[in-house]
C-alpha cells in the first residue's frame, strides 16, 4: 500500500521494515516522547508487528527525499463508527519545525474522507494532552457533548469543517508544490497476501467520490484523486 502526495511517499509497514522502525524507536530521542520507554527486543518488536499487521490498523512508513524519516499510524480503526486514533513520529530532527507533519495529518485524514469515503471522523485526546487538543483543532476537531469532566475525551471531526479549518495550511502547501493536485493510492501485489488489498479496494469501491483507476500488473492498482485544495 502506497500513498503519495507533496512528494511524500506513505508506505505500508512490512516485516521487512520492523528493525528500521525498532531501531529508531530506541533512540533517546523517541523514547524519551513515548510512555512505554523501556528497550524494545526482536522479539518484542516482532510480536508487536503481528498485532498491527492486520486491515483495522494502518502503520505507514514516511518516505521524503529518498530517505525514510518517521512513521505514520491510524490504529485501532472502527470502520462502522470511523473512530482511530492516528499519531507520528519522525527521526530526523531537522523536519520537526517544518511543514511536514501538518503535510502528513492531511494527507491520512485526506486518505479517510476522500479514499474512503467517511464523511466524519471520532478520535479520542487526552484532556491533559494540551498540544494535541491545539493541533486537532487546528484541523477542524472539535470536543464532543458532556465530554469536559472526562479524561480521554472524543472529539469529531466533519469533512465540511475539516476542509474549512485546513484551507489556509493547504493553500500555504500548495504554494511549495504547485503542481501536486492530485493524491495517488496504490494497492500493491503484497496487500493481497493478508486480505488488505481486497477490504481496501472494496471501501474504496463504496464511495462515491470519482476516482481514475489503472492496472499497474497483476494485483496492483493504482487510484488518483484529483483534490481542491483551494
Amino acid at each position: 500500500m502506497l500513498l503519495t502526495r507533496y512528494q511524500i511517499t506513505l508506505k505500508r509497514l512490512t516485516i521487512n521494515e520492523i528493525e528500521l522502525v525498532r531501531g529508531h524507536r530506541n533512540s533517546t530521542l523517541i523514547r524519551q516522547t513515548m510512555e512505554f520507554r523501556e528497550e524494545i527486543t526482536p522479539e518484542m518488536q516482532l510480536k508487536w508487528f503481528n498485532s498491527i499487521n492486520n486491515a483495522n490498523n494502518i502503520y505507514l512508513l514516511v518516505k521524503y527525499k529518498g530517505e525514510y524519516i518517521g512513521l505514520l499510524n491510524a490504529k485501532d480503526i472502527n470502520w462502522e463508527t470511523h473512530e482511530m486514533e492516528s499519531g507520528i513520529f519522525l527521526w530526523e530532527e531537522k523536519y520537526y519545525e517544518s511543514f511536514v507533519p501538518a503535510i502528513l495529518s492531511l494527507m491520512v485524514t485526506d486518505m479517510c474522507i476522500n479514499l474512503f469515503g467517511w464523511d466524519t471522523i471520532q478520535a479520542h485526546i487526552l484532556k491533559s494532552n494540551s498540544r494535541a487538543i491545539s493541533f486537532n483543532k487546528m484541523l477542524g476537531y472539535e470536543l464532543c457533548e458532556n465530554q469536559e469532566d472526562i479524561e480521554n475525551q472524543k472529539y469529531l471531526l466533519t469533512a465540511a469543517n475539516f476542509f474549512k479549518k485546513t484551507k489556509r495550511i493547504r493553500k500555504a502547501i500548495t504554494t511549495l508544490f504547485p503542481d501536486e493536485g492530485f493524491v495517488k493510492f496504490v494497492v500493491e501485489p503484497h496487500d493481497f497476501v493478508n486480505d488488505f488489498g481486497e477490504f481496501y479496494i472494496k471501501k474504496i469501491n463504496q464511495n462515491t467520490t470519482v476516482l481514475d483507476k489503472k492496472e499497474l500488473g497483476e494485483k496492483s492498482i493504482e487510484y488518483t484523486l484529483k483534490v481542491a485544495d483551494l
